[in-house]
């Protein structure tokens, strides 16, 4: 019998998604990780001598599943612009054998985008009515795809800089995604009174001010591999309340956290909740008398879930 691992593209992978419920699977993951049927150490940042990048590992252990996994992203610095890639490794925790390895690049479009769609279903009021997406490339269509359906959204506004020199094709495809979905020219015409504001940039610093928001919102971030990576003023986690993905993991890694703790006093003891005790109930829910704000960095453990589920599929 070969030991060889099944080795998924990135194309095979796209398919494969298609055919299994993300949210779903990763729901599953954090409740498990929340009853200790799921182990997630910290992430392993690995940096290249003289700045030239750098390798971020993310293990986990799925114990009913019998895996053990890891992903491994790299960002190498280039004249051209940074490259980022990832592949995900699945081995048998009975056998010690690999069994995938798997191209992550879609596996972390989706997941990412799956896992602010269960915090927003979550922590977003139930009358929330008014989503604003800042971003507009795969993972910001991704994440208007996993929410379009979790509240009656009655306004879908969507900004990025890059819009200002799109194609017509591409504007109208954006626009195809959702016949409530409607391009805003600037940010501030994007976030004016909305409810959720998913934050969907590969931005290395803030591209919103919460402060100068007219009202409270839901406010989600997701992470890039660049240092310190922050799509919001660190200072400003004092005045929203705060939850994450892990409580374990995030805040000795998302790139706010770290200088709001370093620079202005944040405690990482203010969070109040992660996704594991959101799912299973033992997580305070927002009361909106301030923002609030949802930070993810990804879990190896979201891409060991996706990865293990697409290996089922082909076995």
């Amino acid at each position: 019998m070969s030991n060889a691992p099944l080795i998924i593209d990135q194309v095979q992978a796209r398919a494969l998604l298609a055919q299994i419920d993300v949210p779903l699977i990763l729901r599953k993951l954090f409740c498990d990780l929340a009853a200790g049927q799921a182990v997630q150490p910290p992430q392993q940042w690995v940096e290249f001598p003289h700045g030239a990048g750098d390798f971020i590992n993310y293990l986990g252990v799925l114990a009913e599943d019998g895996v053990y996994g890891v992903k491994t992203s790299p960002y190498i610095v280039r004249e051209q612009g940074p490259l980022v890639t990832a592949w995900t490794l699945l081995m048998s925790m009975h056998s010690g054998q690999p069994l995938l390895l798997c191209d992550a690049s879609e596996l972390t479009t989706a997941r990412t985008a799956a896992i602010t769609a269960l915090a927003v279903d979550a922590l977003a009021p139930a009358t929330a009515q008014r989503l604003a997406i800042i971003g507009s490339g795969k993972v910001a269509q991704a994440h208007l795809r996993y929410v379009q359906n979790l509240r009656d959204w009655q306004h879908i506004r969507l900004y990025s800089p890059s819009l200002g020199s799109a194609s017509a094709d591409t504007r109208a495809q954006l626009t195809g995604l959702d016949p409530r979905l409607a391009l805003a020219d600037t940010c501030d015409a994007a976030v004016e009174d909305a409810d959720v504001i998913m934050l969907c940039t590969s931005s290395a610093g803030p591209v919103i001010d919460p402060m100068r928001l007219r009202k409270p919102a839901l406010i989600t971030s997701i992470s890039t591999n660049a240092p310190r990576a922050h799509e919001v003023p660190p200072a400003c986690l004092n005045q929203m309340q705060v939850y994450c993905d892990y409580r374990q993991t995030t805040p000795g890694a998302a790139g706010d956290m770290l200088i709001a703790s370093e620079q202005h006093g944040w405690d990482k003891r203010a969070v109040l909740g992660d996704l594991p005790e959101l799912l299973s109930d033992m997580a305070q829910r927002p009361n909106y008398d301030r923002s609030v704000f949802f930070r993810s960095i990804g879990l190896g453990l979201e891409d060991i879930a996706l990865a293990n589920a697409l290996y089922q599929l082909q076995r």
